[in-house]
C-alpha cells in the first residue's frame, strides 16, 4: 500500500462536498496535504479551512471579498497567509497549482467546468463530483483527458459505486451498468398530487443531505437522467447499456451487470464520506472510522423501474444524450433554471420537466468544439429558458 502523501486543490471547499472532504483529510492526515482552495463567498467557512489545512493558494468568487478574507484571517492570527485570488483565473489557478497532484472537483453548476478542464489538461488526477462537467461538456472533457493521460475517480455515489465494481472485469465483459435511485420523496405520491408539491416537500429527501439543486433534481429524476449521460461519458458504454432502477432503501449505490450475468453491487450507507475517500486514496483501499453498514438494515431490499410517465425528465435526459452536441448542456442550463424558479415558487412542480422540454423543443444540436462553445451554449440558453419561463407563467394566468 503506497505511503505517499497527497497534495490536494479542492474546488467549492466550502460547499457540502468540499467540506465532507475536508472532514476525510482530516481523518488521514498523514495522507494528504492541502496545496490550494477555492471557494464561493463564504468567508467565514474558508478562513476556518486556510487556518487548519494551511494551503499555499486560496480563491474566492468576487474580487470584493478579498480585503474581507485578509482581515478575517488577521484576526484569527494566521501565521501564514497564503495567496489570494479571485473569480475565473482564480479558480483556474487552483485547478492547476503546480504542487497539486489530485484536484477534487466539487464547485457547483458549470462555473467548476473550465477549471476541471484545465486541471485534466495539465495531467492531473481529477476525483470529480461535480455533475455539470460531463453533463454540459462530457466529449471535451474525456478527449482533454485522454491526449493528457489525466485520470478521472467518480465521486457520485452511483459512478463511483460502478467504478468500484468495474475493477472485477474487463470492459468487453460489461453487458450493462445500473444506476440506482431512491426515487425521492414522491416516489409513492400519485401523479395528480404532484401538481401541489411544494419545496419544502421536494427537499425532503428520505436518505441524502445534499444541496437543494441536486436535492430537487432527485425529486424530478433528473439527477438519474444527468448520471446517465456521466456514465456514458465516464465509461464509453452506449445509452442503451445503462440503466436505471428505483431501490428506495438506497443501500446498494449502482450495480454491473457483465456478459455470462453475473451481477455485482456495491453497498454501503448513504455517506459522502466513503465515496470521497475512495476517490482520494485510490487505487489503495483505507481503514475509515464513517458509520458501517448493518446486516439488520438490509432485511428489505426492494427494486422497481421508474415511471417515466410521472417523472419525464428521465426521457429528456435520455434524449438530449441520444441528440448530442449542445443538446445536453442545454438540458442542463434549463433545468437549473426550472429548478431555481420552483425554488422561488414561481413555477408548480410538474412545470420543471414542461419548461425543460419546451426549451429542448425550440433548439436543434449544434457541435461544441471548445469550452468557450459550451459556456456560450450555457449562457443562451438559461436566457431562453428565463424566456419560457416568463410565457408559461403567462399562459398560467390567461388559463385561470
Amino acid at each position: 500500500m503506497s505511503s505517499s502523501v497527497r497534495t490536494l486543490a479542492i474546488l467549492g471547499s466550502t460547499g457540502s462536498v468540499g467540506r465532507q472532504c475536508l472532514q476525510v483529510v482530516e481523518e488521514l492526515r498523514e495522507r494528504f496535504r492541502v496545496a490550494a482552495l477555492a471557494a464561493g463567498e463564504n468567508i467565514e467557512q474558508l478562513a476556518g479551512q486556510v487556518a487548519r489545512f494551511q494551503p499555499e493558494l486560496v480563491a474566492i468568487a468576487a474580487a470584493e471579498k478579498v480585503a474581507l478574507l485578509r482581515a478575517r484571517l488577521r484576526e484569527m492570527r494566521v501565521a501564514r497567509e497564503p495567496e489570494i485570488l479571485w473569480g475565473r483565473e482564480g479558480l483556474n489557478a487552483v485547478a492547476t497549482q503546480v504542487g497539486a497532484d489530485l484536484v477534487v472537483s466539487a464547485a457547483v453548476g458549470v462555473v467548476g467546468l473550465e477549471a476541471t478542464y484545465q486541471a485534466l489538461a495539465a495531467g492531473k488526477t481529477v476525483a470529480l463530483a461535480n455533475k455539470e462537467v460531463l453533463v454540459a461538456a462530457g466529449q471535451l472533457v474525456m478527449q482533454a483527458a485522454e491526449v493528457a493521460g489525466a485520470q478521472i475517480i467518480p465521486v457520485d455515489s452511483e459512478h463511483n459505486a460502478l467504478h468500484q465494481c468495474l475493477r472485477a472485469g474487463q470492459a468487453r465483459e460489461v453487458r450493462r451498468l445500473i444506476l440506482t435511485g431512491s426515487g425521492g420523496p414522491f416516489l409513492r405520491w400519485p401523479q395528480k398530487r404532484l401538481e401541489r408539491a411544494t419545496p419544502k416537500q421536494a427537499l425532503q429527501h428520505p436518505h441524502w443531505r445534499m444541496g437543494k439543486r441536486i436535492t430537487v433534481d432527485s425529486a424530478t429524476l433528473m439527477n438519474k437522467g444527468f448520471e446517465i449521460i456521466e456514465a456514458h461519458w465516464l465509461f464509453g458504454l452506449r445509452p442503451e447499456k445503462i440503466e436505471v432502477v428505483i431501490h428506495p432503501q438506497s443501500t446498494i449505490h449502482s450495480m454491473v451487470e457483465f456478459v455470462d450475468g453475473s451481477v455485482l453491487a456495491q453497498l454501503a450507507p448513504p455517506d459522502m464520506r466513503l465515496p470521497l475517500q475512495y476517490a482520494l486514496t485510490y487505487p489503495d483501499r483505507v481503514e475509515a472510522n464513517h458509520h458501517r453498514l448493518g446486516w439488520a438494515e438490509l432485511r428489505k431490499l426492494e427494486f422497481r423501474p421508474p415511471d417515466e410517465k410521472k417523472f419525464p425528465c428521465l426521457r429528456l435526459a435520455r434524449e438530449a444524450l441520444k441528440g448530442g452536441g449542445s443538446w445536453p448542456c442545454v438540458l442542463n442550463a434549463a433545468d437549473e433554471v426550472a429548478v431555481e424558479a420552483f425554488l422561488a415558487r414561481r413555477l408548480r412542480f410538474t412545470g420543471i420537466p414542461e419548461l425543460i422540454e419546451r426549451v429542448l423543443e425550440a433548439s436543434s444540436p449544434a457541435p461544441l468544439r471548445s469550452i468557450a462553445d459550451v459556456l456560450d451554449c450555457d449562457r443562451q440558453a438559461r436566457a431562453f429558458a428565463g424566456h419560457v419561463l416568463t410565457t408559461m407563467k403567462k399562459q398560467r394566468k390567461k388559463s385561470r
